[in-house]
């Protein structure tokens, strides 16, 4: 890289010297540069070292000051009118190819870099599957470093799509039941089946083993890892799930007693707030008594709330920050008969009336998005007459996830050995049987660590 020489550092002065507070800021993030320190003496230096990327390129100077609309610069200073500068820039530009994409009032209050592509998101310009445009951009400014990221990170989606479209495939040979079924969910795996006609227990989950490279495996290491929602109607575990995921390094919020509307105002309260949507990935918890496709919260009488729109209020279309990001459900429910208006169900603190109105509809739960982890189980309300109850599920769910964190276990292999405790435990209780239905649309490894 050359440095500037005598006659660029001089314009390099006065061009500091003659720029407000306002346009300082402005060519900071011209330069794809976030540094906070906007005065004049941290401009000169910024800019004699994005010349040396440029190599000197005699179009940087100018095509700044045309983007500022500061003319008067461009003649008293660079020596050029504002005709030729726009002439030479047909043929080529310098500054990255966004700068000229927003809007100057978006500009202005872009505060660092994830605002920048959260915009171009909005125009429908960048995405997770899209990012070709912020690459070209990163070799105009001279970050070739982050260009190879985001050329290794295409890579890494097309594998993994190409993957996604072979397990496709495979499912539509082995296609899982509805999760509404009648019997426990039954996994399909290479080999015999462990169907058994006469015992309804759930079979281990079993998994392709697929492990490249770390470009495989989702990015879990910010701090909080994410945020984890946990909504508990029933009053019994929701303590020890947030533990569980406190542990895990989520940031947790529980809610208690929820009827169904609350519930929905719970849930999309959590993405309104972007924090909360800013980490790796997300969890939803919901311990909640229920019908065959609606959980009822605490409601007497309420159609309940479809399992499918719990999913849907997080897709990428619903909530873009979590595009790319692995999305994961546990739901326990307890099962209420489906036309029983008038039954009572009770609970050990309190009285809870709750009923199923919807009738027998049939719903595919399988999730058709991408970065969906789905675990549904299920069991009879009846157990919650049991003093001290506590979820077999849940137990297993939040041991194994312990487990899983000391010797950093796939979450599908975390899952497995739920399925092995459940199993067990149904052999031992063929009146309190539980069954679980698990899909997933990872398109990488998960590891929760």
């Amino acid at each position: 890289m050359a440095h500037p020489d005598q006659h660029q550092l001089q314009a390099i002065n006065e061009i500091a010297e003659a720029l407000c507070s306002g346009e300082r800021r402005r060519l900071f993030y011209l330069c794809e540069s976030w540094d906070t320190d906007n005065t004049v003496a941290c401009l000169k230096e910024m800019l004699k070292s994005k010349l040396m990327c440029y190599e000197r390129d005699h179009l940087f100077l100018t095509e700044l000051m045309l983007q500022l609309r500061r003319f008067d610069i461009l003649r008293k200073v660079c020596k050029t009118s504002r005709e030729e500068v726009e002439r030479n820039l047909k043929c080529r530009q310098v500054l990255p190819r966004f700068s000229n994409t927003l809007p100057r009032e978006k500009i202005e209050k872009a505060k660092n870099f994830l605002d920048v592509i959260i915009e171009l998101e909005k125009l429908d310009i960048v995405s997770a599957e899209r990012v070709d445009f912020v690459e070209d951009c990163l070799q105009d400014i001279g970050r070739l470093d982050l260009a190879k990221k985001l050329t290794a990170y295409k890579m890494s989606v097309g594998a993994s799509e190409q993957h996604s479209s072979q397990q496709q495939r495979f499912r539509a040979h082995f296609p899982f039941p509805p999760s509404n079924s009648s019997n426990p969910v039954q996994q399909t795996r290479r080999g015999p089946s462990f169907h058994s006609a006469t015992e309804n227990i759930p079979a281990p989950v079993y998994r392709e083993q697929n492990r490249q490279s770390q470009l495989d495996w989702y990015k879990f290491n910010t701090n909080p890892r994410g945020v984890c929602v946990i909504i508990d109607c029933v009053g019994n575990d929701g303590d020890m799930m947030e533990q569980t995921f406190k542990a895990l390094h989520f940031k947790v919020v529980v809610y208690k007693w929820l009827n169904v509307e609350d519930t929905v105002s719970a849930l999309t309260g959590i993405f309104r707030q972007r924090e909360n949507l800013e980490g790796d990935g997300f969890i939803c918890c919901i311990i909640s008594r229920g019908t065959t496709n609606h959980l009822l919260g605490t409601d007497s009488y309420s159609p309940g709330l479809h399992l499918d729109t719990v999913r849907r209020l997080f897709t990428a279309d619903a909530c873009p920050m979590l595009t790319g990001k692995p999305k994961l459900f546990f739901i326990q429910r307890y099962s209420v008969p489906e036309f029983q208006p008038h039954a009572t169900m009770h609970h050990r603190d309190e009285d809870l009336e709750t009923d199923g109105c919807d009738g027998p509809s049939r719903c595919d739960m399988i999730p058709t998005d991408a970065d969906v982890f789905w675990s549904h189980c299920w069991t009879d309300e009846r157990q919650l007459e049991q003093g001290h109850h506590r979820s077999i599920y849940l137990k297993t769910l939040t041991d194994a996830l312990h487990k899983g964190q000391r010797r950093k276990t796939h979450l599908v292999d975390v899952h497995t050995e739920v399925n092995g405790a459940i199993f067990e435990h149904n052999k031992r209780n063929p009146g309190a049987h539980y069954h679980i239905d698990l899909k997933h649309t990872l398109r990488k490894d998960l590891f929760l660590q």
